[in-house]
């Protein structure tokens, strides 16, 4: 007699797919990408790893404040780590200061790399030679500069999330409103972290671009709030 065939896995207990995690928060499935991913230290202490390297089992968090707070007033991380879990004071505000320090990071990274350039000329100039892969403008900045850029490249993603202070800061400069990176691995990865920064800032944004939108709406815009 043949063996019989073994059962498949049913929706609830069928394995999760490798590059997507699930929100502890609200049991949404997403890309790793798009989640915060944190961990508990030996001793107990939760850490924020917004890069994703950190050793240990991760929690993932959607990177949005009102589901950060839902998690620490609810203990999620020490029903989802089942032990006790230490939970920093003000922990949103240390995963928006860590995303925008990474954010800073890859800005710096693809200036000192040839692939980032700053003010509204320059970036005007990239987008019309067909030269800009990402947007990025200060959320602080004027909203009639950044309209006139976006509508020049209307397929090209952009992103409002950090200040202009911030963005001057990747750039050695004590301002800067309107930046234009390449388009590449890199573009990509900070347009990913530009979209968790900004679901945990008032005022921020995040766009994929309008190329298939019709005239007067949006596609794929991300505010936070």
């Amino acid at each position: 007699m043949s063996a019989p065939a073994a059962a498949s896995p049913s929706p609830a207990t069928a394995p999760e797919p490798a590059k997507h995690r699930r929100c502890i928060a609200t049991g949404e499935l997403h890309e790793r990408a798009a989640l915060v991913r944190l961990v508990v230290a030996p001793d107990g202490q939760l850490v924020p790893d917004v890069e994703g390297r950190l050793p240990g089992r991760g929690l993932w968090l959607t990177p949005r404040r009102d589901i950060v707070e839902r998690a620490v007033t609810k203990r999620l991380f020490t029903r989802a780590a089942r032990r006790p879990v230490l939970v920093p004071p003000e922990l949103a505000d240390r995963i928006e200061a860590l995303l925008a320090q990474r954010c800073r990071d890859m800005i710096g990274l693809a200036r000192r790399s040839g692939v980032a350039v700053a003010g509204f000329e320059r970036v005007a100039e990239t987008v019309r030679r067909g030269d800009a892969g990402l947007l990025v403008f200060a959320r602080d900045g004027a909203e009639a500069g950044r309209r006139k850029l976006a509508g020049l490249g209307r397929a090209v993603p952009s992103a409002a999330a950090l200040t202009a202070a911030e963005l001057g800061a990747a750039f050695g400069r004590e301002r800067v409103v309107h930046v234009a990176v390449g388009p590449g691995r890199l573009a990509l990865r900070l347009l990913a972290d530009l979209r968790r920064l900004a679901g945990l800032r008032a005022e921020a944004a995040a766009d994929d671009g309008m190329d298939s939108a019709p005239a007067g709406a949006t596609k794929g815009r991300q505010r936070s709030g």
